[in-house]
């Protein structure tokens, strides 16, 4: 099957972007440039822009055109180094692992309790509707914001603790779980791609049809009791996952 025509453009618009044609900031040729060019509709352009916007590769400015997206470094979370106890236990944040210095800064943190939806209260190991103890933060790296992070703890179980409060003090959450006689030992997570919903592209920051990489963290203590579950949405652009596997 022939690739479609838009298809191309992209593709074309995509090697000149990775070969350094052209640079984070430079304009990309106008719609009218590329219709002339490849001899196509109005639309085909732009649904071959739209492809570069969705990769993260390009990004409108009204009434300017279309631009090459300044790409930083990527974050490289190593999920591994992140969650280890000498961290938090050391009253290091878990990000310490990630950043390699890079600035780090929190702009939202808010703290509520609220009833747990079926699907947290059944990983929590309590009833739907039982008071759960909800985090939400957004993290911004390079002054950028990159994740938001929501929390999910049962409200009996940090009843008057730091966790409640949005200062958790050294090492963070983990290390109050552990004050409390509930030490996190093992960290499960799954990963999953999708579409930017509207909310989250206003949080992050994105555009158009952008991607966010969803990871769902569930933490146990030694005797198998969940004590936090943790929705991370995340700027797929900005990342890079790494995991370690024994073998």
């Amino acid at each position: 099957m022939a690739t479609p025509k838009y298809q191309q453009i992209a593709d074309t618009l995509r090697a000149a972007i990775l070969a350094g044609r052209y640079g984070p900031g430079d304009r990309l040729p106008g719609e009218s440039d590329l219709m002339a060019r490849h001899s196509v509709a109005r639309m085909t352009v732009r649904q071959a822009l739209s492809v570069l916007t969705a990769e993260g590769l390009a990004e409108p400015r009204k009434g300017a055109g279309v631009f090459v997206r300044a790409r930083p470094e990527p974050i490289r979370r190593r999920a591994g180094a992140r969650l280890a106890r000498s961290v938090w236990g050391g009253g290091d944040s878990v990000w310490s692992a990630d950043l390699d210095g890079r600035p780090l800064a929190v702009d939202r943190i808010d703290v509520a309790e609220e009833p747990a939806r079926p699907d947290i209260a059944g990983l929590l190991g309590i009833a739907t509707g039982d008071p759960v103890c909800v985090r939400r933060r957004r993290y911004l790296v390079d002054g950028s914001p990159v994740m938001w992070a929501t929390s999910y703890l049962s409200a009996a179980l940090v009843e008057g603790s730091l966790i409640t409060s949005t200062g958790t003090g050294p090492g963070g959450v983990y290390a109050r779980l552990a004050d409390l006689g509930h030490v996190p030992v093992h960290a499960r997570e799954t990963v999953q791609a999708r579409a930017a919903a509207p909310d989250e592209r206003a949080l992050l920051g994105l555009s158009g049809a952008a991607v966010v990489v969803l990871v769902r963290r569930t933490v146990a203590t030694a005797e198998g009791t969940v004590v936090e579950v943790a929705d991370m949405v995340m700027d797929a652009g900005a990342y890079l996952l790494e995991y370690d596997v024994p073998m």
